[in-house]
């Protein structure tokens, strides 16, 4: 039996749409104090209107101490399913473990060693790639800006509410810099 930890930093914890009751079925409530991680909205989201997305960025990230819960389940393989499940479903590769290959780069020390102190066995979290590199351009504040002027009316209304809803503790460059841009351009609408 393996204790297992979950973090999160984005959508994982605020997003409670009913197809997701799966995995939040068998994530216990989420607790601050995770391990410190580069982060950024700096991926695309094709699910969300092309609004940018918190990832794991080590170029552009801003250090941050995420959240974690813990799974409920007990086997390793079962609580990467049910992220990567969630997560899309994604790839395999972009679900980050201990027992799954990919290229450990300077935060899954940061991630190991957290891991340790708590008394975790195994940890999963979502290890999606920043894209930003898509839009043509190479992420910085002002091409983040300009790409999300160009969104569509959805589009900035999706991104706004992912803007809006990420977690307080989630302060980058780019969220300070949006936050205003999105409030003017689109004025919050009152039912």
């Amino acid at each position: 039996m393996a204790n297992i930890a979950i973090l999160g930093w984005g959508s994982l914890l605020w997003d409670k749409r009913p197809k997701f009751s799966a995995f939040l079925d068998q994530c216990g409530p989420w607790l601050r104090g995770g391990p410190t991680l580069p982060l950024e909205f700096s991926r695309i989201s094709k699910s969300r209107g092309g609004a940018l997305t918190l990832v794991v960025d080590p170029e552009n990230g801003t250090e941050v101490a995420v959240s974690y819960c813990v799974s409920a389940r007990v086997r390793p393989s079962d609580a990467i399913e049910d992220l990567r499940v969630r997560e899309g479903p994604t790839r395999k590769e972009w679900i980050g473990s201990f027992r799954t290959p990919f290229e450990q780069s300077h935060y899954f020390h940061a991630i190991r060693t957290w891991a340790s102190s708590y008394g975790f066995d195994d940890v999963v979290w979502t290890n999606l790639p920043p894209d930003f590199h898509g839009f043509r351009r190479p992420f910085s504040v002002g091409a983040a800006v300009a790409y999300v002027e160009s969104l569509d009316a959805h589009g900035k209304t999706l991104a706004r509410e992912y803007f809006k809803r990420a977690p307080d503790f989630v302060q980058t460059p780019l969220r300070q810099a949006i936050q205003g841009f999105l409030e003017s351009a689109l004025p919050e609408r009152h039912n």
